[in-house]
């Protein structure tokens, strides 16, 4: 018997339950005790589910509470990054945000804490959502920890009350932890089963009421009352028409619609790859999440337990529980190749899959830049002006005030872009990180060729204290023909940029300029750009030289064809005047892949000038800058109207 559904409703899913932050232990092997530092994510089983059906391509919501604070804000931003509707994430102002302290110290230890005493999302209210609000979804779905107390399962009552009487299906996810029942230690929360006839009794009350139950052999134990899962089962049939999902861990799955057979060697077991395991927490909810994918879209068993098993294999094989749960495309992906894929983990074109498609950061469109991270040209400037290079510091500030001002001018703060250095401007950095703009730093030793990173080979520890939303921005003088070592030597510095990269999750851009007086016409940039495809650096965006329009279709068609992915183009200006970059910029309409331009001393180089040799104070400074930045952003804007 398969799943059906009548009618049109605008979300498949709402999740009603645990939303928390976990704090895993990225020191793999490791004891909890002895962990040195910690990776924050969105965590909690129904928080997990959310993200999960939402990357899967299902119109997920979650209902739940929040604390009124840092981590509440960030798991309610989280979610809605992941495309989860949190219209009914209620921010509740005397409670905390559950956390959850977690570690991997081999593939059977995962050591946790549950700090949830009194936490905002089990004081979840009746009153906190309303039945229209179910009815809007194809299905409710409930875990096993909020049927624990008494408020939480009044309140879980009370919604699934609201999807019978809507026909929106109920699902539970038993995701029976023993320590959230109260009958372990805290110390304790790693612990999967501890028989309790207390626990069975109140799980069995809302059976009959199920559409779908899953769990795993434990957790079903626990719903049915016995330590023999045929037993189990059959009391759990006697109770509820509800499909049942048997999770098996390694083995697959079950799918069980009607009678319970007699023997587990009756089950129809839909199998999964085998993966070497890494972690095993989370790789329930990615399950569930998977299942769902298909079962809702009313996909035959066999389809909806192949993406589950699917989904189940990539999370073991990674850190993490929701980042680790894979997009559609991705997953799609792994079913087709998975037979070659022996170590998801190890596969660069999964990898890459995953990174690109489970992005936090938001699509930009538009990105009209301030460069100013240059360090060398801000530093000969002022002591071409006899100021003292101190003032480059509050000068970068200034410029912070000139783009706001322009793009204040201009409408255009949806789309703002800013270049700085951590050398002269980490106080404007601090400024702008959190504010929703596009920024961008640097990692090259300036003008460094063959190409040097600042702060030598450790990059990735350097990157650790980036915030992420922070690109990485790294300027090469490369060209196809440069001499055979030269060219080895940076495109093996390039390399180890972009695992860096791929390691700390921040986006990369690459900027190629190719060296004074190399030979170029207009396959130069094209030809770049393939070769280091080749080499399988794939950067999330490229910063390019102004080029003719027969250059622009060669590097687009490149870029499309081998990373589509790709976040785009920003052009560079190279201190052009303002009239060449107006031309420019008509050279690039029509192709989209060119999403704006990141200029620099174009707009800030006379200015600065003045400014170092006390011509102009910060207020004429600042209105000069962004007398500059608003004529660009028109010239850039007319080019996009007039293609059009």
């Amino acid at each position: 018997m398969e799943n059906s559904h009548s009618g049109s409703r605008p979300l498949d899913v709402i999740c009603l339950g645990r939303a928390a932050v976990d704090l895993y232990g990225e020191q793999i092997g490791s004891r909890l005790e002895d962990m040195s530092s910690f990776a924050k994510y969105i965590g909690g089983s129904s928080g997990n589910i959310a993200c999960g059906t939402a990357r899967l391509g299902l119109k997920s919501a979650m209902l739940t509470r929040v604390g009124d604070e840092h981590m509440g804000r960030f798991v309610r931003e989280q979610l809605a990054r992941e495309g989860v509707d949190t219209s009914y994430v209620v921010t509740d102002k005397e409670r905390l945000t559950g956390l959850v302290i977690l570690g991997i110290k081999d593939q059977e230890t995962f050591p946790l804490i549950f700090y949830r005493n009194d936490c905002a999302d089990m004081a979840l209210d009746s009153s906190d959502f309303t039945p229209e609000f179910i009815a809007s979804s194809k299905s409710l779905l409930i875990t096993g920890t909020h049927l624990s107390t008494e408020q939480t399962y009044a309140t879980c009552q009370t919604a699934i009350a609201a999807a019978k009487a809507a026909g929106t299906k109920v699902i539970l996810d038993i995701d029976y932890r023993p320590v959230l029942w109260g009958l372990t230690g805290h110390g304790d929360g790693e612990t999967r089963f501890i028989s309790s006839s207390s626990v069975s009794s109140h799980l069995q009350s809302v059976l009959p009421d199920l559409d779908l139950l899953v769990g795993t052999e434990e957790e079903i134990h626990i719903a049915g009352g016995s330590t023999d899962t045929i037993t189990a089962l059959k009391t759990i049939r006697t109770l509820t028409n509800a499909t049942i999902v048997l999770k098996l861990g390694p083995l697959g799955c079950t799918v069980l619609d009607a009678d319970i057979p007699d023997h587990s060697d009756e089950f129809e077991v839909f199998t999964g790859v085998r993966v070497d395991v890494l972690n095993v927490l989370g790789a329930g909810d990615a399950f569930l999440s998977g299942f769902l994918r298909g079962w809702l879209r009313d996909e035959s068993n066999q389809a909806s337990c192949t993406y589950a098993n699917a989904c189940g294999a990539l999370v073991v094989s990674r850190h993490g529980c929701t980042p680790a749960i894979p997009s559609s495309e991705e997953l799609d992906y792994y079913i087709e190749h998975a037979a070659s894929i022996p170590r998801p983990d190890l596969d660069n074109e999964l990898n890459y899959l995953h990174r690109v498609t489970t992005r936090s950061q938001p699509e930009w469109q538009e990105i009209c830049g301030l460069a100013f991270d240059h360090r060398k040209q801000f530093l000969e400037m002022a002591t071409e002006m006899g100021a003292d290079p101190e003032r480059i510091h509050k000068l970068k500030q200034l410029l912070i005030s000139a783009v706001k001002t322009g793009a204040e001018n201009n409408g255009v703060s949806d789309s703002i872009g800013v270049l700085i250095d951590d050398t002269y401007g980490q106080d404007a950095l601090n400024e702008v990180t959190g504010n929703g703009w596009w920024i961008a730093r640097p990692v090259e030793l300036p003008s460094s060729r063959p190409l040097e990173l600042e702060g030598g080979h450790s990059i990735g520890d350097r990157l650790k204290n980036w915030p992420q939303e922070h690109v990485v921005k790294c300027l090469v003088f490369y060209h196809t023909a440069d001499q055979h070592e030269l060219r080895l030597r940076q495109e093996r510095q390039l390399a180890e940029l972009f695992q860096a990269c791929c390691m700390s999750g921040h986006e990369l851009l690459l900027e190629i300029i190719p060296p004074a007086g190399s030979e170029q016409n207009d396959d130069t940039l094209a030809d770049a750009l393939t070769r280091l495809y080749n080499l399988g650096i794939r950067p999330d965006w490229w910063k390019l030289p102004a080029m003719p329009a027969a250059a622009w279709e060669k590097v687009s068609a490149v870029i499309k064809n081998r990373s589509p992915h790709c976040r785009g183009v920003v052009m560079l200006g190279l201190d052009a005047p303002l009239d060449e970059l107006t031309v420019c910029f008509r050279q690039s309409a029509g192709f989209d892949i060119c999403k704006g331009f990141t200029v620099g001393r174009t707009l800030f180089g006379a200015p600065s000038r003045q400014w170092f040799a006390g011509e102009i104070n910060d207020q004429q400074f600042i209105d000069a800058v962004a007398a500059n930045y608003s004529q660009l952003v028109a010239a850039w804007r007319s080019s996009r109207t007039e293609q059009v």
